[in-house]
């Protein structure tokens, strides 16, 4: 796991300054504190940190072929590295080193750009081709590991964060208010664009391929739920889901350094650990934060169970209002992106933790989105199947909700009520998306008069629409998942589980998120996934031998953080002391006397800490990105 960055000057007779690469490199050291690695020539400069994980003593970066004609940087693992090394030997190629890195590079020389079909793995790297003169930049499929780039006039410069591209003078910090809106809009910034105006995200499974001064990014990979297979028992998908879950967790575990565990006292992490402990004889360790707030499901019990039932080494952490409110620049800092993701301060502690004891944390992040695992789909599901029930009746009944859910003053009732008329693809382009969602009411007076006129509501929510197109062809379920799988999980959960653990100098992995394992799960049929109101069907039947019987049954509780009352309470002075800060108010985005009204109505026990904790997201980032507020 390491940090990349570099820069290619569209000129030939320019020159990439050698000292502004180490810029870009040390602003993320945090990334690879173990090794720094530089190759500058003429128009193209690469940068490397390293993480040391696989061939500790080999595996310097940049790398080369046989007579250094392609060099490349590059983060990640590529966990079917050694079949594909001896697969090159017998080809010819010659290697110096026992890194995965070193196989990227002879794949290029052997296919060229679709040497990315070849790789199972998370990756972000960036290929110099010499001869050529062609820069080749790809990211893994579902976007584990994140890769960003600036496309300026005369130049484009990349790197594992923002923060690398930023060191570069030359990168203009224009902020797009359109993105703003997006932001608010779903709590997170889908897509490939990002708050500074030319500087984008490589969108998952997309390559990146620029020459002579022109940039083509194309896509080489999807996830297809067009050919789901009927034609098996359930216990051959039993089989199957644990034969290759199997797989995955074996090829996770390929690693030179310790390896720990992530336990959230659900399914995924219990099932990571479980096949793990039969995979060696090496101690585990496991991690689990907690909290003992009122309301807030403690996941420390059951991940207590876990590490009992499966011998690891276990250690736990609580984390304090005070921890939490003290982090909110950093987190800023580090996420780059503005994401409402209190949970992601909690895993920057426990990985906090975890970092004194090994280098490599492996969580069952991204089940959910392979087996259809939220109430959300199960729910909508249902929803779908009543509204077609009711034909032409519907309206009728969603006028009926509206009008209960505001005598009950029921959140769920006047949640679905606006959705009874609706189509299902103009309502869950996100979860978040929705009405009852405050920055979304046409009510909402948020924005001020001059802002109004820069952003159009209308282009934030069909920001989505080209992946419902996408997944026109595919069942109502299906649809959530593909969805699900190319926004919410790269753009929010990905995101987090990246920048918060490599914050701490820790690399994630996800067996869950294997290419191999999704586009199995995609061919399952619906009722494996979501039967009756039974989620993860398949994968809660083949687990079962896995995962002790209180972790199996219990009702999912995702990464609870009581964040919603230390805003009302422990954060109250500090949040209005953001919020209402003559220097916020000066960004001239909102009206204030809506900020004023809307921390008051939180404060008196409206539902708006999402929109206060976005609000507040918002504002650290323009004070970090913008300003120059160095958190680090």
């Amino acid at each position: 796991m390491c940090g990349i960055c570099g820069k290619l000057e569209f000129e030939r007779d320019k020159q990439v300054s050698a000292d502004l690469l180490k810029r870009m490199a040390d602003a993320i050291r945090h990334r690879g504190p173990d090794d720094e690695g530089f190759y500058v020539s003429g128009q193209i400069g690469l940068g490397f940190r390293r993480l040391s994980i696989i061939d500790l003593s080999g595996g310097h970066q940049p790398l080369a072929n046989e007579d250094d004609t392609v060099w490349i940087v590059f983060n990640g693992e590529i966990y079917n590295y050694q079949g594909l090394r001896e697969e090159l030997r017998t080809k010819g190629h010659v290697f110096k080193t026992h890194s995965d890195t070193e196989v990227i590079v002879h794949l290029y020389e052997e296919y060229g750009p679709d040497c990315v079909q070849k790789l199972r793995g998370m990756f972000g790297f960036a290929i110099w081709d010499i001869p050529r003169r062609t820069l080749f930049m790809a990211r893994d499929r579902v976007g584990i590991k994140p890769l960003y780039y600036y496309q300026g006039k005369d130049f484009l410069s990349f790197g594992s964060e923002m923060k690398a591209i930023l060191a570069d003078p030359a990168v203009p910090r224009e902020v797009d208010p359109e993105i703003i809106d997006r932001f608010l809009t779903y709590y997170y910034v889908p897509g490939g664009k990002t708050l500074l105006r030319n500087l984008f995200k490589l969108e998952p499974g997309h390559l990146l391929i620029a020459k002579d001064g022109k940039i083509d990014v194309r896509k080489y990979w999807d996830l297809d739920f067009s050919g789901a297979n009927n034609h098996h028992s359930s216990n051959g998908y039993e089989r199957q889901l644990v034969d290759i879950l199997d797989e995955s967790v074996q090829l996770h575990m390929i690693s030179d350094v310790p390896i720990g565990f992530l336990l959230s006292g659900g399914l995924d992490s219990t099932a990571m650990l479980s096949f793990a402990s039969q995979k060696t004889d090496k101690p585990i360790s496991t991690y689990t934060v907690g909290f003992t707030a009122k309301g807030v499901i403690d996941e420390r019990p059951y991940a207590k169970i876990a590490a009992e039932r499966y011998g690891s080494t276990h250690y736990e952490i609580s984390m304090s209002p005070d921890e939490f409110v003290d982090f909110l620049p950093k987190y800023v800092w580090h996420m780059e992106e503005p994401v409402v993701e209190p949970p992601a301060v909690a895993l920057y502690y426990v990985s906090k933790l975890a970092s004194q004891y090994v280098k490599v944390l492996i969580s069952g992040e991204g089940g959910d989105e392979a087996f259809g695992g939220y109430e959300n789909y199960r729910n909508n599901f249902w929803f779908e199947k009543m509204k077609r029930t009711l034909g032409p009746f519907r309206g009728a009944a969603g006028q009926s909700m509206n009008m209960i859910g505001h005598l009950m003053n029921s959140r769920a009732l006047s949640k679905y009520a606006p959705r009874m008329s609706a189509d299902f693809g103009d309502y869950y382009l996100s979860r978040a998306s929705s009405p009852f969602q405050f920055f979304n009411r046409a009510d909402s007076n948020l924005y001020s008069p001059e802002m109004s006129n820069r952003v159009n509501k209308q282009r934030s929510i069909d920001v989505l629409r080209q992946y419902h197109a996408n997944a026109a062809n595919f069942g109502l379920l299906e649809k959530m998942l593909y969805i699900d799988t190319k926004t919410w999980l790269p753009d929010d959960l990905l995101v987090k589980a990246d920048k918060m653990t490599m914050a701490n100098s820790v690399e994630l992995r996800v067996p869950f998120l294997d290419h191999k394992l999704l586009e199995f799960a995609a061919q399952l049929p619906r009722n494996q996934k979501v039967r009756g109101w039974t989620m993860k069907y398949a994968a809660k039947k083949a687990l079962a031998k896995h995962v002790p019987e209180e972790i199996l049954n219990r009702r999912k509780a995702g990464f609870p953080v009581p964040y919603e009352s230390w805003l009302r309470n422990n954060m109250r002075e500090w949040v209005s002391g953001i919020l209402l800060d003559p220097r916020t108010a000066s960004r001239g985005y909102f009206r204030q006397k809506t900020v004023e009204d809307l921390i008051q109505s939180h404060n008196a026990g409206a539902g708006y800490s999402k929109e206060i904790f976005a609000l507040v997201v918002l504002e650290l980032w323009h004070r970090t990105f913008i300003d120059g507020q160095v958190q680090a």
